[in-house]
């Protein structure tokens, strides 16, 4: 077995006894580590364009709102009018059965998946004709625009949002739900990365964030690629955004669907501070981020964004790598890498590739 495999294995027994036991030994956490699991999907997601193939996007947010309103939309339209459910005047009440709950939201889950990797694929085509800043630029002028444009959409709500159907149980019960949903939708997308980046779609987006033109002159059909990577992101994010939606319990257009003043930043900060185009770095940075993010709010309120700031500035100024890249390059045996005499860093000596 190769040595970073067997890396690999450890981490991810690490996460899973972690994702076990963490809201067991910290209870009054649960949600608060239903996040940080959100934190690495995003993380994660985000790095599929911008890490592995060099798009950054500042946009990839709007998925996670699309997510959720069809995740909402399609849990109260099989029993009521979303219309009359969501109208800021004479709103009806709806008390949904425990059958109705879970088969809205598994429904919906579903629903808030397709929905996001199907507007990747409708947008795509013409978003990735863009490149470098007027790439990035364009992805957040989307996410802002679909943003308002989901404010003004009186059927949903309009701004006023949409109050989600009631966990039909416990409190501590759906938390615990909601828990587990995202901690499984984290641990499975970054398994399903990792098998993408072994395929020929892996090194695909690879040749195009190396040289996009002579990867069109080599044959790869760019625009497909990068369509098709988007609309992975947009797809995990879209479920994450249906639970999230409904682990909040309420769904506000700016604020809680498409926040890309925070999540929307949140995701490309973890994705550099782990270190981007590695697989493990984003994880890594979220988990990091999260924490920092967390005792910030609670012992430094006033100054988080300063604390915040301050991480990026460092990050960008001495870590441009991020952690992980930094790591590898100072002790790269630790992650079965050796160093040639041109210093690039490949495979060590007898470790052949699975």
């Amino acid at each position: 077995m190769k040595q970073s495999t067997a890396l690999d294995l450890r981490v991810y027994a690490g996460l899973i006894a972690f994702g076990i036991l963490g809201p067991i030994l910290f209870p009054d956490y649960v949600q608060t580590i239903a996040v940080m699991w959100l934190m690495v999907l995003m993380a994660v997601t985000w790095d599929i364009t911008g890490g592995q193939m060099g798009y950054n996007s500042l946009g990839n947010v709007c998925f996670f709102g699309i997510g959720m309103y069809a995740s909402a939309i399609v849990q109260i339209s099989q029993f009521t009018d979303v219309a009359a459910y969501t109208a800021a005047f004479g709103a009806i009440r709806v008390e949904f059965t425990d059958a109705q709950y879970f088969t809205g939201l598994f429904l919906g889950l579903i629903a808030g998946g397709i929905a996001a990797a199907v507007f990747a694929l409708l947008i795509g085509p013409a978003m990735l004709g863009l490149r470098g800043p007027y790439f990035a630029i364009g992805t957040l002028g989307l996410a802002v625009a679909v943003g308002e444009l989901v404010a003004g959409w009186g059927y949903v709500g309009g701004g006023g949002g949409i109050s989600m159907p009631v966990y039909p149980g416990d409190a501590g019960a759906g938390a615990w739900m909601f828990y587990v949903l995202l901690a499984v939708l984290a641990l499975g997308t970054h398994l399903v990365v990792r098998w993408l980046y072994s395929t020929q779609f892996g090194l695909a987006i690879n040749a195009i964030r190396d040289d996009e033109d002579k990867a069109d002159a080599m044959g790869i059909h760019a625009n497909r690629y990068k369509t098709m990577a988007w609309a992975f992101a947009a797809f995990f994010m879209g479920i994450g955004g249906a639970i999230f939606g409904n682990m909040s319990g309420f769904i506000e257009p700016l604020e809680v669907a498409f926040p890309t003043a925070t999540f929307g930043i949140f995701m490309v900060a973890m994705a550099l501070l782990g270190g981007k185009g590695t697989l493990w770095g984003p994880v890594l940075g979220a988990i990091l981020f999260h924490i920092v993010k967390e005792v910030t709010w609670t012992y430094l309120l006033g100054w988080q964004w300063v604390a915040l700031g301050a991480i990026i500035i460092i990050n960008i100024v001495y870590f441009q790598q991020g952690i992980l890249g930094w790591a590898q390059d100072r002790w790269p045996a630790a992650f079965g890498l050796t160093v040639d005499r041109g210093g690039a860093a490949r495979p060590a000596a007898g470790e052949a590739a699975e």
